[in-house]
This record gives structure tokens, C-alpha cells and sequence, in this order.
């Protein structure tokens, strides 16, 4: 830290360890723990995941929170069946309570349409992220998910710089391509200096319905190598089920039971404790 530090980092210029870039919350929000789901890659579920493991959290009794940072595909509102849009004042943002009490805020809930595109530049997308945390009223919130865009991209930065997160969980898939998917969410969090609390593999295998087999669509998987490479701990390994996706079409992810995501959340809970 410099001699002459005034302690006020967003006008200083001195490359100091201490600084601390971390947006504040609202004065009348509170958050205890933050958990970001993230992935080097798209379509790997990422967003699936992160409802189920607040749904699971939900069930356990904690209030659950999800901060939907992908902002141009933004898919929890689907999965939860909102509908409603969320309300606000001059000052601040109210997020949208699905049937269960999980708070979610989420571009959708502010467009007119829900197939609205948002072509928006980098550093818009990126204020809209930190607004969500600053404007948006939290209230009580034990743990918040943040569902992350793919990539190592603008908005995945300003999370990781804005947002206090207490830890990530990384998504990925059963494919030769996994190495690299992870080894970048890996990269990008040791570099951000941000806790990686596990992987979650998605995918993983499904059974039939008919002769009650497991079959890996995807080939044998490559996880247990990458996570013992990085040192990485396997929350849970997802398999395809058609249940899980029609439920998200319904809206009615919160009804579901998922022995994997439950696990998951246990081990999260233990990991992340209040």
C-alpha cells in the first residue's frame, strides 16, 4: 500500500494488493454468501444447474437468492414459470419471489418481452450486472447463486471484480472437450484470485427407460483426470434427464427431485457455512 493512500481506490491510480474493487450493496439489502456457476463454454447446462441447487438450498430451509448474469440469454425466469416483472422506484429494484420464495432478478424480468434481444455493447452489459447487485433490494438473503454468461468474456470479469464472490462451482460436460473448458473457468478464478469450490459434471450419462441400462452418450468421461490435475473436487456428475427439461419448459423446476443436485448442495453447505 502506498504511504500517501487516501483509501479511496476508484480514483487511485497505484497498482496495490489492497484495493479493494468490490461494488457495495444496497444499505437495505443483505447477502451472506455468494455463489457463482460458471463455465468455459455454453450449452453445458449452466443454468439448470444453478436453479437446482437453489431450489435445493431453498429446501433446506435457507433464503435463497439467483442474480441471472447472462444477461443476452437470460433462461431462469423460464425455468421458474415467472411472468410477473419485477417493480421498482427511482432509487432501487424488487426482485421476483417464484412459488418456492427464491428471489431472482433477471433481464426478462425487465423487458417488455421476453424475446426482446438485447444487443447491447460489453460495458452496458457489464453495468447492467453491477446494478443488479447495488440497485436490486436483498433482503435477508442467506445464499445467492449467480448464474454466470459463458466465457471469460466482459461480464464474467465484472462479476468476478464487482461481486464478493465466496466461491464458484464450474459446469462442464463429458466430452473430450472438457479439459479445456475447465482449465479456462480454472485460469480465470486463480487469476481473479476467487475460490473454486467444485465441478459439477452435467450429462453424464442416462439410463433407458426400457432395459434400465446406463449408456454415456458422451463417451467415457475425462473428469475424474482434469479435476485430480487441478486438484478439483466433484460435486455431483448430472445425468440427462427428460424430466429436468420439460420441467424447465413448464416452469416447474422447483418441483423436481434430484438426488445429484441435493448431494451437491449438501457439500456446498459445508463448504460455504454461514
Amino acid at each position: 500500500m502506498s504511504e500517501e493512500c487516501t483509501h479511496d481506490c476508484s480514483s487511485c491510480g497505484a497498482d496495490c494488493s489492497s484495493r479493494d474493487m468490490h461494488e457495495k450493496l444496497n444499505p437495505k439489502s443483505s447477502v451472506k454468501k455468494v455463489i457463482g456457476v460458471v463455465s468455459g463454454k455454453g450449452g453445458v447446462g449452466k443454468s439448470l444447474v444453478t436453479s437446482l441447487l437453489a431450489v435445493m438450498f431453498s429446501r433446506q430451509g435457507w433464503h435463497t437468492a439467483i442474480l441471472d448474469a447472462d444477461i443476452t440469454g437470460p433462461s431462469i425466469p423460464k425455468a421458474f414459470g415467472l411472468t410477473e416483472k419485477a417493480t421498482g422506484t427511482e432509487e432501487c429494484i424488487f426482485p421476483v419471489k417464484t412459488h418456492g420464495g427464491i428471489d431472482v432478478i433477471s433481464l426478462n424480468l425487465l423487458l417488455e418481452n421476453d424475446t426482446d434481444p438485447v444487443v447491447w455493447r460489453g460495458p452496458v452489459l457489464a453495468g447492467a450486472v453491477k446494478q443488479f447487485w447495488t440497485d436490486v433490494i436483498w433482503e435477508d438473503v442467506d445464499y445467492m447463486f449467480v448464474d454466470m454468461p459463458p466465457g471469460t468474456g466482459d461480464v464474467p470479469l465484472t462479476v468476478f471484480q464487482s461481486i464478493a464472490l465466496d466461491g464458484i462451482v464450474i459446469v462442464t460436460t463429458p466430452q473430450e472437450l472438457v479439459s479445456m473448458i475447465v482449465e479456462k473457468a480454472v485460469n480465470m478464478a486463480n487469476l481473479m484470485e476467487i475460490p473454486i469450490l467444485g465441478v459439477v459434471e452435467n450429462m453424464s450419462s442416462f439410463v433407458c427407460p426400457d432395459c434400465n441400462k446406463k449408456y454415456y452418450p458422451f463417451g467415457e468421461s475425462k473428469l475424474e483426470d482434469v479435476a485430480n490435475r487441478y486438484g478439483l473436487e466433484i460435486l455431483a456428475r448430472m445425468p440427462i434427464d427428460p424430466e429436468l427439461a420439460a420441467a424447465c419448459d413448464r416452469g416447474s423446476i422447483e418441483k423436481m427431485i434430484c438426488d445429484e443436485a441435493s448431494a451437491a448442495a449438501k457439500r456446498l453447505e459445508e463448504l460455504v457455512k454461514i
